[in-house]
C-alpha cells in the first residue's frame, strides 16, 4: 500500500500496523480521527481505534504525523530535509538512544518528501509543553537530564559521521545558513522588530554580520570539539509532559531537524526559551551543573566543567537561526506569530545575559 495520507488512513491499514507491530489478536474495525497540537511543518492526528477484540493489549489510540496542508510549510519541510529526517530518525536511530521517544508503528517518505507518515504512540495523559508560558524549574531540569540518553550513546560516535542525512547537503555552500539567516532577517525584524528592546534586536543583527558567531561554525572545524546527536529544535511545544509521579517525565517529539551538532545546543536552547528570563537566571548554573555531572556518571569523562559552561554560553545562539529563519519560511499563524516573538526575546536576552557577544567579535 502507499504512503497513507491523513485523509486516507484506513481501519485496514492501522490493523496492518498493529499487527506488525505483535498485535495479531485484533482489528480495528472503526476509528475516529481528531487533529492536535500546534505544528508548523507537521500535521499531527489523534486515532481512536474501535478494537474487535475489547480484550486486546493494542493500544486504543494513535497518532499519526503527516506534512502541512500549507504548500509554503511543505516546501520547506522538503528543502530543509524536515520531513526526511525525522522518518530516517525512527527507521534508523531511534532503538540506539535512550532519550523517552514515543513508540513508531510506521515510519515511511518517499524521496526528501512532502510525502511522507509516521505512526507513533498516543501518549496521553501527558501534556503538550507551552512555548508561551514557559515550564517549572522541576520540568527544565527534567527536560536537560534526559538528553543524556541522546547525547551520551551518540558522543563523538565516529560511525555517526557515514550517516549523510545527519550532515549538511554536500551541494550546500558552507555558509548556507549564514545566507538564509541574512535573507530572512529584514522581513523578521519588519514583523516582530518593534516588539523587540534596543539590545535584543542589535545582538540579533550582529549575527548576521559576525565573522565568528558560533551558530554558523562548521562543526568539524581545525580544532576537534565533542559531537553528538542533537535534537535542534528541543523546546516546549516538542515535548509530551507527564506531571503524574514524583518528578515530571518528558518525551520528546519532532525529530525532524535531527542532525550531528554540538551538545550544549540543545541545552541552551531549551533553558533559554523554555524558561521565564527571571527563571533561568536564578537555576541555570544549577541545571547545567547537573546535566554535566550525570554527563560524567554515562561515562563522559573528557569534558570538564569549565569546558561546559564554556560550550554553554556561545550556545545561547542555538535559537536564533530557528527563530529568524523559520518564522519567515513556515506560514504565518497568529499563535506562530506570538511563539517566535517570545523565542526571540528569550533566546536574544539569554545570550545578552551571560556576555555572549564577545563570541561576535
Amino acid at each position: 500500500m502507499s504512503i497513507p495520507s491523513s485523509e486516507t488512513v484506513s481501519a485496514e491499514w492501522l490493523t496492518e500496523q498493529l499487527h506488525g507491530a505483535g498485535f495479531t489478536d485484533t482489528n480495528v474495525i472503526d476509528f475516529s480521527a481528531k487533529q492536535i497540537g500546534t505544528g508548523q511543518i507537521g500535521k499531527c492526528v489523534r486515532y481512536e481505534l474501535q478494537h474487535s477484540n475489547p480484550n486486546t493489549q493494542a493500544p486504543k489510540t494513535l497518532v499519526g504525523k503527516f506534512p502541512s496542508d500549507d504548500p509554503l510549510s511543505q516546501a520547506t519541510g522538503v528543502a530543509l530535509r524536515n520531513y526526511s529526517c525525522e522518518v530516517n530518525f525512527y527507521q534508523s536511530l531511534a532503538g540506539q538512544v535512550d532519550i523517552p521517544i514515543p513508540k513508531c508503528y510506521y515510519a515511511e517518505i518517499v524521496g526528501d518528501g512532502p510525502e511522507f507518515a509516521l505512526l507513533l504512540e498516543d501518549l496521553s495523559p501527558a501534556q503538550q509543553g507551552n512555548q508561551l508560558e514557559g515550564c517549572s524549574i522541576s520540568v527544565a531540569e527534567a527536560a536537560v537530564n534526559a538528553l543524556i540518553g541522546l547525547q551520551a550513546p551518540s558522543w563523538c560516535l565516529s560511525s555517526l559521521k557515514e550517516q549523510a542525512w545527519l550532515l549538511p547537503p554536500k551541494d550546500s555552500p558552507a555558509d548556507a545558513l549564514r545566507t538564509m539567516y541574512q535573507e530572512t532577517m529584514p522581513a523578521f525584524l519588519d514583523r516582530f522588530g518593534s516588539k523587540l528592546t534596543a539590545d535584543q534586536a542589535r545582538i540579533i543583527g550582529q549575527v548576521a554580520d559576525s565573522p565568528n558567531c558560533p551558530l554558523f561554525q562548521p562543526l568539524f572545524g581545525a580544532e576537534p570539539a565533542p559531537f553528538c546527536l542533537e535534537h535542534v529544535d528541543y523546546r516546549l511545544d516538542n515535548l509530551m509532559i507527564n506531571n503524574s509521579g514524583p518528578t515530571p517525565i518528558v518525551t520528546a517529539l519532532d525529530w525532524q531537524s535531527v542532525k550531528l551538532g554540538r551538545p550544549l545546543n540543545d541545552v541552551a536552547y531549551f533553558l533559554g526559551a523554555g524558561l521565564l528570563p527571571e527563571h533561568r537566571r536564578a537555576a541555570e548554573e544549577g541545571i547545567v551543573r547537573g546535566y554535566h555531572q550525570r554527563l560524567q556518571q554515562a561515562g563522559i569523562d573528557d569534558f570538564d566543567w569549565s569546558s561546559c559552561w564554556q560550550a554553554y554560553r556561545r550556545a545561547t545562539f542555538s535559537g536564533f537561526a530557528v527563530t529568524v529563519v523559520a518564522s519567515v519560511l513556515v506560514q504565518q499563524t497568529e499563535r506562530g506569530d506570538h511563539m517566535f516573538l517570545t523565542m526571540a526575546q528569550r533566546h536574544s536576552q539569554h545570550a545578552l545575559d551571560l556576555g555572549a557577544a564577545e563570541f561576535l567579535a
